[in-house]
């Protein structure tokens, strides 16, 4: 099974959204079709950035070392790598 961290982008809000997930396809889905309060205010998001794991441990490390940094400019770096 795989894991993934990822980034979303709101064009609406102007806002990115960090998550993870063992189910990339659906929960892109579920933030897209209002199923998730914290991101229904800023459909339609954009997938900007994902990255695999083979662990769920490392896809949430990944996940709280974004959110820590709290900066946009590392946010869009990363999305600028890919």
């Amino acid at each position: 099974m795989s894991f993934f961290t990822y980034i979303l982008y709101s064009e609406k809000l102007d806002k990115f959204y960090v998550g993870h997930t063992n189910n990339l396809i659906r929960r892109f889905n579920e933030h897209n079709s209002f199923q998730s309060s914290s991101t229904k205010s800023g459909v339609p998001w954009k997938l900007v950035f994902s990255k695999e794991y083979s662990t769920n441990s490392e896809s949430i490390k990944m996940e709280l070392k974004i959110k820590t940094m709290k900066s946009r400019k590392f946010i869009e770096g990363l999305v600028a790598k890919g």
